[in-house]
């Protein structure tokens, strides 16, 4: 298990962790509000708010593993 798509696209199993495009993007919106002049101090800390869980099939197979329909239902990614 993994806390990145890439690493699942590359061959691993499953992965379940933060979106990194939308971490990156709460980046640049507090990059721009220092920018305009806001204290960083002054910033509430955010947290990740989307979460995404990819499953690579394809490994699963190969390792003779059954993923059950309802993960695969859940799942924001399926790697055939």
């Amino acid at each position: 298990m993994y806390q990145f798509r890439e690493f699942v696209a590359a061959g691993g199993l499953v992965s379940y962790g933060v979106n990194v495009a939308d971490a990156y993007q709460q980046v640049g919106l507090y990059a721009a509000r220092i920018l305009k002049g806001e204290k960083a101090a002054d910033l509430p800390v955010v947290q990740p708010t989307k979460f995404e869980l990819v499953i690579n099939l394809k490994t699963a197979r190969a390792l003779g593993l059954t993923v059950p329909d309802r993960l695969l239902a859940l799942a924001d990614e399926v790697i055939e």
